[in-house]
């Protein structure tokens, strides 16, 4: 029940209500992902001949593979409804600056990508190193603190979405660059980040979904050769 103050009582404790929605964002990311995995396994047995002939760590690498990109697709789209369609971030459309713009959806986004890397992260220690090596973990890393950060301080939104996938990255250059005098009022910490943390994670993600794209084919390949 909502007490006001962007508070919320439950069980006679006042929770604020934007932390409280994190928290269920981040636990839709991680139900998304097991959910999306058990699908991969079933729909793959039924449609695809290879899978079958597979062995128990190259179905987990399938299925792994499976929700990182159902993750990718949503994410992606997502980002580029609030991006393009939604008018929160176009220019003059609010008196507040775009880098102080969030909505509901834009931290649900947030939130389930942080379910995500939390879920993928916990796969790959535990099943280390058949779901990835230390870029992997750099990658995930690099990904949550940013995206933490953009919760936390309800800045830059706009630009963590666009790093959120590698098609937007360009475009994330070239806005950041018209719009540089509104980076720079972002707080010191969030401001060095915009600086260095895309451009690591852009050469990462083309090297980690040129190692998706290369895994995946090995995968049937070796199937094939089964038969």
């Amino acid at each position: 029940m909502e007490i006001g103050g962007g508070l919320m009582n439950i069980g006679g404790h006042a929770i604020p209500i934007k932390e409280l929605h994190w928290f269920f964002s981040v636990l839709a990311g991680i139900l998304m992902c097991k959910i999306v995995y058990e699908l991969t396994g079933v729909i793959s047995a039924s449609y695809v001949k290879e899978y079958s002939k597979l062995n128990s760590k190259q179905k987990l690498e399938w299925n792994n593979r499976g929700f990182s990109t159902f993750h990718a697709i949503v994410v992606a789209a997502g980002s580029l409804y609030l991006l393009l369609f939604s008018g929160l971030f176009v220019d003059d459309a609010q008196d507040e600056l775009m880098i102080n713009r969030t909505s509901t959806l834009s931290d649900t986004i947030l939130g389930v990508s942080i379910g995500y890397f939390l879920t993928d992260l916990a796969m790959i220690f535990y099943h280390y190193p058949a779901l990835g090596g230390t870029e992997y973990v750099i990658h995930h890393g690099l990904s949550m603190f940013s995206i933490v950060q953009a919760l936390l301080c309800s800045q830059s939104t706009n630009y963590i979405l666009m790093v959120a996938r590698i098609i937007i990255f360009f475009f994330f250059f070239y806005h950041m660059f018209i719009h540089f005098d509104q980076v720079k009022k972002v707080v010191p910490l969030g401001f060095y980040s915009l600086l260095t943390v895309p451009p690591a994670l852009a050469m990462m993600n083309v090297f980690w979904f040129w190692k998706i794209a290369r895994g995946m084919v090995k995968i049937l390949s070796k199937a094939k050769h089964k038969r």
